[in-house]
């Protein structure tokens, strides 16, 4: 899967800043379609490497605004007492407390970047960690904020903000620690938490550690003679390999050495998990998944709905992997026949190229669009290829007030032009909603995150579709549609369920280890995947996936994968066929930012995700594409 970072901007409590900092690294995701890197080092053209100099002329810059920072702790602490004097010292203070949360994003992004190009750079771990002490002390130091705010009352708050135009910008961030008055203990124990958060949600941060660089990750020889180091990078290419005997021993050499350390991996995630339950119970929630939906305002429905529509379709994906035994002239269907593509296309996409079709295919989503993407285009704004020490994956970050950063490992690959097309909706996401929206109101939620980077996915989907010049290209495109609709939408609803499972049973009181993890994935991964059916064969040693989801150290994130592709699935069509009152609609979506509370921003554009609608309409969708499939099938050649 993809990702998207940023900082959240709105009034948080001490204990969500100290979770930010303890969470921040685990923002660097796998790709959605795996990033197959081909060479582990890449000739190095300054063009395709960002230019940070941006945020700070060197380390030594970071390091003094650091110390600059940290030493403003007092003052923060003695605002308190003073928001209810009147609207100009409640503004006073907000305004000081946004400029150092402004700060602070810039700090952590300007490391974060450094550590994900360079997972071996002692230097840029350290001061990832120094970052985070430092997020957590910050949410020490302001604990009393959102009591204070909300011992004012509505009534007090929505005076000042009348009588203040100044604090306009900070109406939606004090509306909302209003609305989680409930949730909010007092000020001691909100400094307790936020100072025990880096510890609290550490397990995260250990894992990265564990699968980035200290698994020893073994080699093959392939049937050419040549070695490849079975790491995520080596895995992914090679389960894509034409040849089953070679993917057979990419997954039996990958997940057996994972399978080494489920004992370990299963700790890991139950740590969290346990954490995240504990604090769901201090803030008086039913459950951890209500209290992380709470959080943006999004009804439970929506999630509970997007698992039961995807359960219902499920014979809509066997069909996928019918047709897929079908076209690979396979005798049965495994589990490590699910990536190779369906039909091989005998074409390179270089980033220059990667560009110019991301370019083509926003084209129906206007001219302001269009500009803001060539202009970042234009500048140092990417890291574009794998190296040895690089991480895997691809995301989106940004610094409101200067751009967003995208990190890629493109490989000259359709995906890799995909998940260009995908990180780019994002930075575009971001510039939109900068240009449009005060700080305080310009990051976005997850939930609408992907969104827009998916709704570039279909774009992109609809024009090469479009341009196919023979039978095979055609095929080609429908098939990587396709089995993006099985990754994002399928597959990332099976993480939700193993998430709602695994918090359930820790919440019910039983035991969590790396084994009973093992027992949760494969119960799952055989029912989405038809074992009981007789579609697809899945062997046991596989079910040690669930260890490679660096996601799950960030609970109920995944499924806005899955809720965003059926909103973006609408989106693309309406874009496709309509005129410019539905690209503004959706662009004014982007533009929002974080100013309305994303479930109910999407229901005003016409994508209701609490209800089965456009789970369905993704569904029929997908059979679509497979009713062209099997007509262009038999077509002779």
């Amino acid at each position: 899967m993809h990702s998207h970072t940023r900082l959240r901007t709105r009034l948080a409590g001490a204990a969500a800043i100290a979770l930010f900092a303890a969470c921040a690294p685990l923002s660097f995701a796998q790709a959605q379609q795996a990033p197959a890197a081909a060479a582990s080092t890449a000739k190095v053209d300054e063009r395709y490497v960002w230019d940070l100099t941006t945020l700070y002329k060197d380390r030594a810059a970071w390091d003094a605004e650091r110390k600059a920072i940290a030493a403003e702790l007092p003052s923060l602490a003695a605002l308190q007492g003073t928001l209810g004097k009147d609207a100009a010292s409640l503004r006073t203070a907000l305004d000081k407390l946004s400029a150092i949360r402004l700060r602070m994003n810039r700090l952590s992004v300007y490391m974060s970047t450094q550590f994900s190009t360079d997972a071996r750079d002692q230097a840029a771990q350290e001061g990832s960690n120094l970052v985070r002490q430092l997020n957590a002390d910050i949410g020490a130091a302001t604990a009393w904020l959102d009591p204070e705010i909300q011992e004012l009352g509505a009534e007090k708050v929505e005076a000042f903000i009348k009588a203040d135009k100044g604090l306009e910008k900070h109406a939606v961030g004090l509306r909302d620690t209003l609305r989680m008055k409930a949730h909010t203990l007092g000020h001691e124990t909100e400094a307790a938490l936020a100072a025990v958060g880096p510890a609290m949600y550490n397990a995260g941060s250990t894992y990265q550690l564990l699968t980035s660089s200290d698994i020893d990750w073994p080699s093959v020889t392939l049937p050419d003679g040549s070695k490849v180091k079975v790491n995520q990078v080596g895995y992914s290419k090679l389960r894509e390999n034409p040849d089953r005997a070679v993917r057979k021993l990419a997954f039996d050499t990958f997940w057996g050495k994972f399978g080494q350390y489920t004992n370990t991996d299963g700790s890991l995630l139950a740590n969290r998990i346990q954490a995240g339950v504990a604090m769901a119970k201090l803030r008086n929630y039913p459950s951890a998944v209500a209290a992380s939906l709470a959080a943006n305002d999004i009804p439970e429905s929506v999630y509970r709905t997007l698992v039961a529509e995807a359960n219902k379709g499920l014979p809509t994906l066997h069909r996928y992997l019918k047709i897929r035994q079908k076209m690979l002239n396979l005798p049965d269907l495994n589990y490590y026949d699910i990536y190779p593509p369906i039909v091989a296309l005998d074409r390179k996409f270089p980033i220059e190229e990667a560009k110019s079709l991301t370019l083509a295919a926003t084209k129906p989503l206007g001219k302001e669009y269009a500009r803001n993407l060539e202009e970042a285009l234009k500048g140092r704004w990417m890291h574009v290829y794998p190296s040895d020490t690089k991480r895997p994956g691809a995301y989106q970050t940004g610094v409101y007030g200067v751009h967003p950063f995208v990190f890629l490992n493109h490989q000259d690959t359709f995906d890799s032009v995909s998940t260009f097309a995908h990180e780019w909706g994002h930075g575009m996401h971001t510039k939109l909603a900068d240009a449009a929206q005060p700080y305080e109101t310009s990051d976005y939620s997850l939930f609408v995150a992907e969104v827009a980077s998916i709704t570039n996915e279909v774009l992109l989907a609809d024009y090469m579709q479009g341009r196919a010049k023979t039978r095979e290209e055609k095929l080609f495109f429908l098939g990587h549609e396709l089995d993006s609709i099985r990754s994002t939408f399928f597959r990332q609803t099976m993480f939700a369920e193993f998430e709602l499972a695994t918090h359930d049973a820790m919440e019910r009181g039983e035991a969590l280890s790396g084994r009973k993890m093992n027992e949760i994935y494969c119960d799952l991964l055989k029912r989405y995947h038809g074992d009981k059916e007789g579609v697809m064969k899945i062997d046991p040693a596989y079910c040690a996936e669930w260890q490679m989801v660096n996601h799950f150290y960030r609970p109920f994130y995944v499924y806005q994968y899955a809720t965003s592709m059926a909103a973006a699935a609408y989106f693309g069509e309406q874009i496709g066929k309509g005129g410019e009152k539905e690209r503004d609609r959706y662009l004014s979506v982007l533009k929002a930012g974080g100013s309305q509370y994303p479930y109910q921003l999407l229901k005003q554009a016409g994508v209701d995700l609490a209800t089965p609608v456009p789970y369905q309409a993704l569904i029929r969708r997908m059979d679509k594409i497979m009713d062209e499939v099997e007509k262009l099938l038999a077509e002779k050649k």
